[in-house]
């Protein structure tokens, strides 16, 4: 073979007229090329049935294991083995981290602006929208980042428990903790359900660990979660945290519901033992929904999402997502006791003897739980009841002003309804450290897709056609505001919540009928101004049936 030096003493030239040396030369080439792009992609040799990989065009493959609707039990295996951060609690939990992102990034969540929903979506600062291109862009990054993951793990379940409207949602992730997370919190299916789950209404794509390109058109940062209505499809970049799979699902369930006459809410749910009805408790997280929907003196419906039909209300979930911080068995028994073997507790510390130490924010202040909810002794499952006779509006008043408990009148219900007043509560949003006022349509802003007057309208319908009750709750502060009062204590937030549904407040004569079940008049909820009688306040809790009287 002809070989020449070249000046720089680095490499031989070869010359064409040499045929068995250029051979040579072009099969090192492609050698040394390919082992090159076997590093940069960890491809590995796999069966023809896994993903393929689309980042360098290669037909070898990465993904050497997919794993469809492991049991509680193999995703602990498999999260032990493969999450170095993650552990088992003494009491049983999963114990997992989310990294850097440990609460929602509303600010990053988008909406793809189509024809077909354009002119149904509440455009602005809670549904950003973002094109098609962009959608594709970040759903090819996301499919390219998942397609090099070693093994993929897919879930496939259900939201909404009446079998006449619930939605078949696939989840594809790349973590173990996140399987585990979205098998807690969608209804699982029987065997005989799985082998006849067919092609699913929503699939989200969670590539959360693999960050977007911030400079493709729309993104604001490396997080970005894109919901798009046409391809029911949900897409995650750049957050860890569990909880944007969770609120997806109900983003998906806020836009078809009303589509359809329904109305989805941002509420918990708790049922009659005896009858069967129901009341429900609307708030933003961090008012104490699920911590008050765990009533032992009632049934337990639902702690966070449900939908409102002609048939009564079902819970859209099926399992409780709870705020764990200075959790305790005294204050909250049913939820301590829930966390155990099958649940997830989200960034929370353990200590020498690995008990969880709930007092621990050193993480975030957002530490979380999440159980299915028949983990909840007094769960009533299927997770229906029938239409609820009482509505409590539940809010996080950071400025001492409201009273403990009111009393609304049904224009005053919509007033309330459409303003949704509250305070974001530490931990609950990434930077948010102490309560902030803050006005959220419908108790739910960050979730809803059309305008909250869809939402006011149906609820309104409803409330007259059933004849509900419906009661302003303060479990913010008395005495003064964040730092100067203190918060209301959850002996008499229940203490009030109960009197509420067993009608045992001491409510003046001439406000009773908007307490009564008689049939409201012919005042139109969404248009009429609250009148001054229409507000109950009561400035004393101490008692074990608390004193309702009119303002002044």
């Amino acid at each position: 073979m002809s070989k020449e030096k070249t000046s720089f003493g680095q490499s031989d030239i070869v010359r064409l007229s040499d045929e068995d040396a250029a051979t040579e030369l072009l099969e090192r080439a492609v050698t040394g090329l390919w082992e090159v792009v076997n590093e940069l992609t960890r491809f590995r040799r796999t069966t023809r049935q896994n993903y393929r990989v689309t980042i360098f065009g290669s037909a070898r493959r990465a993904v050497t294991e997919v794993h469809r609707n492991l049991p509680p039990s193999a995703l602990y295996e498999h999260a032990i083995r493969h999450e170095k951060d993650a552990s088992i609690a003494e009491n049983g939990a999963l114990v997992a981290y989310s990294g850097v992102k440990t609460g929602r990034s509303p600010k990053d969540k988008r909406v793809v602006e189509h024809a077909a929903s354009k002119n149904d979506v509440w455009w602005g600062p809670v549904n950003i929208p973002c094109d098609e291109r962009t959608f594709q862009i970040n759903r090819q990054r996301a499919l390219d980042y998942l397609n090099t993951c070693e093994r993929l793990y897919c879930f496939d379940g259900f939201a909404g428990w009446d079998q006449k409207h619930r939605i078949k949602v696939r989840v594809i992730c790349s973590r173990p903790y996140h399987a585990l997370f979205m098998h807690t919190m969608l209804i699982r299916p029987t065997r005989e359900e799985l082998t006849t789950f067919g092609t699913p209404d929503f699939v989200i794509y969670n590539a959360g660990a693999f960050p977007a390109n911030r400079l493709t058109t729309g993104m604001g940062s490396t997080t970005s979660i894109d919901l798009s209505l046409e391809a029911e499809e949900l897409v995650i970049l750049g957050t860890e945290y569990a909880g944007e799979m969770k609120k997806g699902v109900f983003t998906v369930a806020n836009y078809f519901a009303p589509k359809r006459g329904l109305l989805s809410m941002h509420c918990s749910a708790t049922a009659d033992k005896k009858t069967g009805l129901s009341s429900l408790l609307f708030g933003l997280s961090g008012t104490g929904k699920t911590t008050l929907s765990a009533d032992p003196k009632r049934h337990l419906v639902g702690d966070d999402e449900h939908v409102w039909s002609d048939d009564g209300i079902f819970n859209i979930e099926g399992g409780c997502y709870a705020k764990a911080i200075n959790l305790t068995p005294e204050n909250e028994p049913d939820i301590f006791q829930a966390l155990r073997f099958g649940a997830v507790l989200e960034n929370v510390v353990l200590d020498e003897d690995r008990d969880v130490d709930y007092t621990d924010t050193s993480i975030t202040e957002n530490t979380r739980g999440a159980y299915p909810i028949e983990f909840i002794q007094n769960a009533k499952i299927p997770c229906v009841a029938g239409h609820p006779t009482d509505i409590i509006f539940l809010t996080c008043d950071a400025f001492g002003v409201l009273p403990p408990v009111s009393a609304l009148s049904p224009a005053h219900a919509m007033y309330h309804f459409i303003s949704g007043y509250t305070a974001k509560v530490a931990g609950t949003e990434v930077g948010v450290t102490e309560p902030q006022a803050t006005f959220s349509p419908c108790f739910g802003g960050p979730f809803l897709v059309w305008h909250p007057s869809k939402y006011a309208e149906l609820l309104a319908e409803k409330m007259r056609k059933h004849k509900a009750r419906v009661w302003l709750v303060n479990t913010g502060w008395a005495g003064g505001g964040y730092g100067t009062g203190k918060r209301i204590s959850l002996k008499n937030t229940r203490a009030i919540q109960s009197s509420v549904l067993t009608l045992s407040l001491n409510v003046p004569a001439c406000l009773r009928k908007f307490c009564s079940r008689a049939k409201p008049g012919p005042t139109n909820l969404l248009t009429t101004p609250p009148r001054r009688d229409s507000l109950l306040c009561s400035t004393r809790i101490s008692e074990p049936t608390p004193q309702v009287r009119a303002p002044r």
